[in-house]
């Protein structure tokens, strides 16, 4: 089995205003479908995944941060308050939606210092803006939290263990 990786040159913001204002799982969900729909317009009879992730804190959506400083306001709007990642998967095939899910965790941010955010900043380094929330659990962001609720795999992006249960239960994948 060959995979290979193509982002989609999707308009997220065009679908973001549109959608503004929706529950935000339904959100993220449009935006996995746009990817693998858009993929799978030139890509006849494969499976195509698409997959994105929104982050809600206090009824707002962040964005990745578009640099150091977008990183620490982002962080400090977090600080000693919960927020929920959303991840949504979708495969498409020739242009036709075959399976999609939503999951959700819940991460609660400890009430950490400035200081303690500048050398988080900086010993993340550019990775921060890789990630809607501004971390990477599975490295230093760790130490931010005080209580996660959730999958890991939905913190990370994918919900992968419901992925690997679909493409095995239809043979894509061996059981």
């Amino acid at each position: 089995m060959t995979f290979t990786v193509q982002p989609a040159d999707v308009d997220e913001d065009q679908i973001k205003e549109a959608e503004a204002g929706n529950d935000p799982a339904g959100i993220a969900l449009k935006l996995a479908l746009a990817k693998a729909e858009k993929i799978s317009a030139t890509h006849a009879d494969c499976l195509v995944l698409g997959a994105d992730q929104i982050l809600e804190c206090d009824n707002q959506l962040f964005d990745k941060p578009a640099d150091r400083a977008g990183a620490a306001q982002h962080l400090k709007k977090m600080r000693g308050r919960t927020h929920r990642l959303i991840t949504a998967a979708a495969i498409v095939l020739n242009g036709a939606e075959l399976w999609s899910l939503t999951t959700e965790a819940r991460l609660t941010m400890r009430q950490f210092s400035d200081d303690f955010l500048e050398q988080y900043l900086e010993q993340a380094g550019d990775d921060v803006l890789a990630s809607v929330g501004a971390y990477r659990l599975e490295d230093a962001g760790a130490q931010l939290f005080s209580k996660i609720e959730g999958d890991y795999f939905t913190i990370l992006g994918l919900p992968l263990l419901q992925l690997l249960e679909y493409l095995r239960s239809h043979g894509v994948m061996a059981e």
